[in-house]
């Protein structure tokens, strides 16, 4: 915060003070627990009872599409200080940082030259809680793709192909994906990618724990046979156990299936 300060940008204390002066608040935090708290708890984003400054929250944190409804229908109760007759209440919008986006679509219009500063793509996902459902199944399909490409990869280099001429294969034929042309896990294969500095920075293995945990809890509730779900959630926090939580998510090829570096 001081650093902030000390270059001019105004800084605030609380959530309930930013809310206090802003017309739009961007919230991108680690769980739904802390969300519920930046927006209901002491001092925070709702301490103000029913009236509410900004016209817009928008959150950007991958959390479960229960809790983004939940705080929704709490924000579209309150009302707009100095509202005027036409003026509609306020509203909140889910957009996790994968481009998809929830809330009422009129908003949705509105906010989306916003959306388009923080990010390239934004794409209109329906109702409130369909922006955290769109995360939470993105980084499901993100896990069991990179788990599968280290598995193949694993499996070639045990049978004698390097993980070098086994990715010029994936990418020249029907494997080709993400996991394997742009984030190879293979320590060698590829340059500027966690897999070649040793696993640092990227996307924390511990994050995709916990969003598997998200879809986990979702494929529950909704009664539906994810059997990929729960194996690749399992794997990411045996890997979380072992200490390497920290490690980018694709270290799974080494610390999980034992891979080689190249």
């Amino acid at each position: 915060m001081k650093m902030f300060a000390d270059r001019g940008v105004p800084t605030r204390e609380t959530p309930f003070e930013i809310a206090e002066s802003s017309d739009v608040v961007i919230t991108m935090l680690p769980s739904s627990s802390h969300v519920f708290d930046v927006y209901t708890g002491k001092n925070g984003l709702l301490h103000g009872g029913n009236f509410l400054r900004p016209w817009l929250l928008i959150d950007s944190s991958t959390i479960d599409p229960q809790t983004s409804r939940k705080l929704s229908a709490i924000v579209s109760n309150c009302t707009l200080k100095g509202k005027k007759d036409d003026q509609r209440s306020p509203v909140m919008l889910d957009a996790p940082v994968s481009g998809g986006v929830g809330g009422l679509e009129e908003a949705y219009l509105e906010a989306k030259q916003l959306l388009l500063s923080m990010g390239k793509n934004t794409i209109y996902c329906g109702g409130t809680g369909n922006g955290s459902a769109a995360k939470i199944c993105n980084n499901l399909a993100m896990a069991v793709s990179m788990l599968g490409v280290s598995e193949a990869l694993a499996l070639g280099q045990s049978l004698g192909i390097t993980a070098s001429t086994l990715t010029r294969v994936f990418n020249s034929s029907s494997a080709r994906c993400w996991s394997s042309d742009t984030y190879n896990p293979v320590p060698g294969v590829m340059d500027c990618v966690p897999s070649s500095r040793n696993y640092e920075g990227g996307f924390a293995s511990k994050l995709m724990a916990k969003d598997l945990s998200l879809a986990a809890a979702s494929a529950k509730e909704v009664d539906l046979k994810c059997p990929l779900t729960f194996q690749a959630q399992e794997i990411y926090l045996e890997l979380c156990k072992e200490g390497h939580e920290a490690k980018d998510f694709s270290s799974v090829f080494r610390h999980y299936y034992g891979g080689s570096d190249e």
